[in-house]
């Protein structure tokens, strides 16, 4: 009887134990003595590359001792980072420009650029159409840019501002359209708008990300949601709650975890268990200000940038970050 109880105890503890054995922590961080703001970060599992947009310039990492490989430098503000290593290059948004930048991968050097609409932001590169697509907020569109020629070769109009985009590696495209609170689903041949899809009873998406294998797509929130989304149909499966000011979503697609990055100074990590359950594992206590992540899907490691920040000013969208201060923390177990 003694054991049998024994027993029980421990099948009724399992859940419990299961949630708390993510065990994630800050383990180090890699400071970025530089000037600036931030935005979006990259890792290139293929190069041991961190990419870290920070005011003017790109900073590159080695992704594992943080050691600086180089900096590649701009002259309007920066905000997101994707690598095409089939063509390689790399592509880097300059909002204030309205244009996206390119870069080679081996050598750093600046190759070029191609226009864009007004504030490019957001930026991926769709394995589909072989094809770099940024999104472009004052606009309210996205730009098609072929890798090939490094021309633009398309606009993709919308009816709010884009914040992020994915895709199924299959032919569709999908973008937060946050102004409107909705999932656009784009045909990545045409380049036209198939279908649009509410959110509810999440607003304000930001981060995106999409499980390729369930058809799970994933956005987070402004109201402390994280929606997950059948990516065939558009219904909403479940949501659940994040922390504040979440920024950007990764998944690590081994482990079939999410993580929202909330700009309150936490990180919520979410586990897939199914097509229907999702279970939050851990809320890991980060910084204020790391509000976007990258996933490395090799070493399971994660990637935030915040720094310290001055008093805000009226009028402004953030507080500056105090020069001096700015830093990727690397979370793992």
């Amino acid at each position: 009887m003694k054991k049998f109880n024994q027993l029980f105890v421990l099948l009724a503890l399992l859940p419990f134990l299961a949630i708390n054995a993510q065990g994630l922590k800050v383990q180090k961080t890699f400071p970025i003595k530089s000037a600036g703001g931030y935005d979006y970060i990259t890792v290139d599992s293929v190069s041991d590359n961190l990419y870290v947009s920070h005011g003017t310039q790109v900073n590159i990492l080695n992704k594992t001792t943080g050691d600086s490989i180089g900096v590649i430098s701009s002259d309007k503000d920066v905000h997101g980072i994707a690598i095409a290593h089939e063509f390689g290059k790399g592509y880097i948004t300059n909002g204030g420009a309205n244009s996206v930048l390119i870069f080679d991968l081996k050598t750093n050097k600046i190759l070029g650029s191609a226009p864009t609409g007004m504030f490019a932001d957001g930026i991926f590169y769709d394995d589909f159409s072989k094809k770099i697509i940024s999104c472009n907020g004052r606009s309210k569109n996205m730009t098609v840019i072929d890798p090939v020629t490094d021309q633009s070769i398309a606009t993709i109009q919308l009816t709010g501002w884009p914040e992020t985009a994915t895709s199924d590696g299959a032919g569709k495209i999908y973008v937060n359209n946050s102004e409107k609170s909705e999932i656009d689903v784009i045909d990545a041949t045409t380049y036209k708008i198939i279908n649009t899809w509410p959110i509810k009873p999440g607003k304000d998406n930001s981060g995106l990300a999409i499980d390729r294998q369930t058809m799970h797509l994933f956005i987070g929130c402004g109201n402390k949601l994280l929606t997950v989304m059948d990516a065939t149909n558009g219904k909403v499966i479940t949501t659940v709650p994040i922390g504040d000011e979440s920024d950007a979503i990764g998944f690590d697609k081994k482990l079939k975890i999410i993580y929202s990055s909330n700009g309150e100074g936490t990180l919520t990590v979410i586990k897939e268990q199914s097509a229907n359950k999702f279970t939050v594992l851990q809320t890991l206590k980060t910084q204020k200000g790391a509000r976007t992540i990258a996933v490395d899907q090799i070493t399971h490691t994660l990637y935030l940038p915040t720094g310290q920040f001055a008093p805000k000013k009226p009028g402004t969208f953030r507080p500056s970050v105090i020069p001096g201060t700015f830093k990727v923390l690397v979370v793992g177990k």
